[in-house]
């Protein structure tokens, strides 16, 4: 692929699996993730309001695109247990062609078909 993709992975961590299982759903479901990956629990260990934390954890892989980065946020930041919640966008500098046309098919918002 000689152009930069305009595919984004966005990367979040939920307190536990019910929370990542309702999140994964909603952004498919609207269009605004084209794939959510469920990763088993992780172990994190953070700053928190002073102090050393951890926390088991369930981290999700959201594949999107820049276009619909905005309104993935939002509906992140509306859904999400947390309230800082990790949002992260790594920039997908390579990629098979045809997953990378396949992500930005699945998240147009035009399409009308939000099942």
């Amino acid at each position: 692929m000689s152009e930069r993709s305009e595919v984004l992975l966005v990367l979040t961590n939920c307190p536990d699996a019910d929370s990542a299982a309702h999140l994964r759903r909603e952004l498919v479901r609207a269009r605004l993730a084209a794939c959510v990956n469920q990763l088993g629990t992780v172990q994190s260990t953070y700053r928190w309001q002073g102090a050393i934390e951890e926390a088991s954890e369930v981290t999700l892989l959201i594949k999107t695109t820049r276009d619909r980065y905005a309104a993935l946020e939002a509906e992140l930041r509306r859904l999400h247990p947390y309230s800082v919640p990790e949002i992260l966008a790594i920039e997908i500098e390579h990629g098979w062609v045809d997953y990378l046309t396949w992500v930005r098919t699945e998240t147009r918002a035009d399409t009308g078909q939000n099942e």
